[in-house]
């Protein structure tokens, strides 16, 4: 079953994590944005408090076991944001009628030719290590010039970041066991499909530091979901509400309310 927890109260909002994290990733953004919403952090199946289900190592999977805890659980056509495979998701969800306002923050799925490979090399490389250092991981992350070092890839201002934080990131990705065989079938598998118009408001933010889903994919979002508004975070990474939570928080209550 799909664990959540509730923060504030009001109109709710959906959150939703990306690869090898939690609801944790969502940490630098929920406290304002529960300022005015019921914000609801889910993990995923397979992901921090979630048991994973026999699909959970696919994309469509999980998409499965999202759409069924939308409806058992009443909250089908709930405004939605995710960040990079959750990012996917919802918007995924947005394109069968199943969400509401949808912010999608550097989806991926829109990678092409040589950006598949260079998807599933970099993230098992990028996995490999934080398990290999596993056990080193609150001390280097609590080093500036080493957390930076490890986020190379993920973040435009790794240095300005929590150690804590970042250590409790990189555990989850050494530790989600569905991770493998996720990270094949994201980059080798189908890419996203669009759709003219979810008939709701939909922004797709992408930082323009981003190393893992490139910039230049963001053209090709926008072409498979024409009705959707495109935003760049012009000092971020692959993770816009690490590097920029304000503007983050600010886009998602222009889009969701």
């Amino acid at each position: 079953m799909i664990q959540m927890i509730d923060h504030g109260r009001g109109k709710p909002l959906l959150l939703v994590h990306g690869l090898g994290s939690s609801g944790h990733a969502w940490e630098p953004v929920i406290a304002p944005l529960a300022e005015a919403r019921r914000v609801m952090v889910i993990d995923l199946p397979g992901h921090g408090a979630s048991p994973a289900e026999p699909d959970s190592g696919t994309f469509a999977g999980l998409v499965r076991s999202v759409s069924e805890w939308l409806e058992t659980t009443g909250m089908t056509g709930v405004d939605m944001v995710g960040s990079s495979m959750g990012a996917r998701l919802v918007l995924e969800l947005a394109r069968r009628g199943l969400a509401g306002n949808v912010v999608a923050l550097d989806p991926g799925g829109f990678w092409e030719g040589w950006e598949r490979k260079f998807l599933v090399t970099t993230l098992t490389a990028s996995r490999a290590l934080v398990r290999a250092l596993k056990p080193a991981l609150p001390a280097l992350a609590g080093n500036a010039i080493s957390r930076s070092a490890l986020l190379a890839q993920l973040s435009a201002r790794p240095w300005q970041l929590d150690g804590a934080f970042v250590a409790e990131e990189l555990r989850a990705l050494a530790d989600t066991p569905t991770v493998p065989s996720l990270i094949k079938d994201l980059g080798y598998g189908p890419g996203q499909e669009g759709v003219t118009d979810t008939g709701k408001r939909l922004a797709i933010g992408w930082g323009a530091d981003d190393r893992l889903c490139l910039p230049v994919q963001a053209k090709r979002a926008i072409k498979r979901f024409p009705s959707a508004r495109l935003h760049w975070f012009a000092h971020s990474g692959h993770f816009p509400l690490w590097d920029e939570p304000r503007e983050t928080v600010k886009l998602i209550a222009e889009v969701c309310g």
